[in-house]
């Protein structure tokens, strides 16, 4: 959320941001609410000054001067009452259509309407290192090279007993799936890689709630954007039409939940930053979606996740090195893994209403003959703070909103697409990755050979 003196004072530039982002919000209706809203307050409090003077100066008057005083005062009762309504339902209004309003993209955002505007950033192979994007030989050496016929992670992982989505879809529905075996140890070993990784770098682990009030959502700007995409939990009772509590939703990442444990607060600037690095259970209807990739666990409705918030003094060169911090944290996990991927710097079409700057790194999946979103690192500046009235008292005495960052350290089962591509062999058998292995077990290659021997062992 935008201050509105801000939008005020720079209609012009939060115009520009609208168009840019693809927002569907009138600037013009929002001002005119704006203005109403002022004028209404306005005369609201001159009309209650009235009262508040009126009532000091009865007591002195005569029974007649009382008597007009009283009709003038049920006059003004009735026009306060009129107000009251009134600015109620322009503020209801006013409200909504503000959290619509977009943050100012940063000057390095690149302009474009959808993700085709997206600008390659950097590029990193276990062979080449980092690659820069002008270096086009190299970028196209960065894909892992086969010299035979590779097979989907889909085959891979039924061939070697790692996954069924036909009982997923029968138990939980459209995208539904199990993991299975080595599959599993590798989904925990990693996010517990991650885990480790970020308790060492001085993160303050948590398992937050995966249920989340509407006050979350609407705070870390998921609604009213995402909203269709959220499952709401209802009761047999609120079904049933007995009562309709507070609403709750199921969490389509950690990120609204660990904002709003903070929620509500004023850091002294020497608590900043505040790092918080949640793991949890997520859900997403993935709505307007439908079409895209339906086969395999690139897509899915439920997954787990490790994902960081930030919280941190308002300064944009402090935003700036968190961003980059994170993003490298990112890109550690990757390498630790040894998988090809890019970073992408995301142009204004394909990023949320809030973000300031935002990366996306995709790492090489190569049955998609193409690189695949696995990791998403944000800047909001002050945008979610307002919403969700996260302070500070700087150093000059004054309290200002803090900046906000998240990134994703990891997610899972959507990463074990690219580690049972980019590891396999010929003969259909996959590699563990080398710091995958201690959670996985002895054997360095998983392979139907590995496990028929385990069954006659067990025999």
């Amino acid at each position: 959320m935008l201050d509105i003196k801000f939008i005020r004072e720079n209609a012009d530039k939060v115009k520009t941001a609208i168009k840019n982002k693809n927002i569907n919000l009138d600037l013009d209706r929002l001002l005119d609410l704006d203005a109403e809203r002022r004028s209404l307050t306005t005369e609201s409090e001159s009309l209650q000054a009235t009262k508040n003077q009126v009532s000091k100066e009865i007591p002195k008057l005569s029974a007649e001067d009382k008597k007009v005083k009283l009709l003038e005062m049920k006059e003004v009762d009735a026009r306060a009452g009129e107000l009251k309504e009134k600015l109620k339902t322009v503020l209801s209004e006013y409200e909504g259509l503000m959290y619509l309003v977009p943050n100012i993209p940063s000057p390095e955002t690149p302009i474009g309407k959808d993700d085709s505007g997206n600008v390659p950033w950097s590029y990193w192979s276990p062979a080449l290192g980092h690659v820069d994007p002008k270096e086009e030989e190299k970028v196209k050496q960065v894909p892992t090279k086969f010299d035979f016929e590779i097979k989907d992670h889909l085959a891979l992982a039924k061939n070697l007993d790692l996954l069924d989505t036909e009982a997923g879809v029968k138990t939980a529905g459209f995208r539904g799936y199990y993991l299975k075996n080595e599959a599993v140890l590798m989904h925990y070993g990693i996010l517990w890689h991650a885990l480790k990784k970020m308790q060492a770098k001085g993160f303050n682990l948590m398992v937050p709630p995966v249920l989340g009030r509407s006050f979350a959502f609407y705070g870390s700007g998921h609604f009213p954007f995402g909203k269709a995409d959220q499952y709401q939990v209802i009761t047999e009772d609120e079904a049933a039409g007995k009562g309709v509590a507070e609403p709750t939703y199921l969490s389509g990442t950690s990120e609204p939940n660990l904002l709003a444990y903070v929620s509500d607060r004023t850091f002294e600037e020497s608590e900043l930053p505040v790092k918080m690095c949640g793991i949890s259970q997520c859900f997403r209807g993935e709505i307007g979606s439908y079409g895209k990739d339906t086969k395999g666990i690139y897509r899915v409705h439920e997954f787990m996740k490790v994902e960081q918030v930030i919280v941190c003094k308002a300064d944009v060169i402090e935003g700036d090195k968190w961003l980059e911090a994170l993003r490298e944290i990112a890109q550690e996990l990757l390498t630790d893994l040894k998988l090809p991927h890019r970073v992408l710097n995301i142009c204004t079409g394909d990023m949320g209403a809030g973000k300031y700057k935002m990366y996306d790194i995709e790492t090489w999946m190569p049955s998609r003959k193409s690189f695949g979103e696995t990791h998403s690192d944000s800047n909001l500046t002050d945008w979610q703070a307002r919403r969700l009235n996260i302070k500070y008292k700087a150093a000059d005495g004054k309290t200002k909103f803090a900046y906000t960052l998240n990134n994703t350290v990891i997610a899972s089962p959507r990463i074990l697409i690219a580690i049972l591509e980019n590891y396999q062999q010929k003969d259909g058998s996959v590699v563990v990755p080398e710091v995958l292995r201690p959670y996985v077990g002895k054997d360095a290659i998983l392979s139907k050979t590995a496990d028929a021997g385990k069954q006659e062992q067990t025999n």
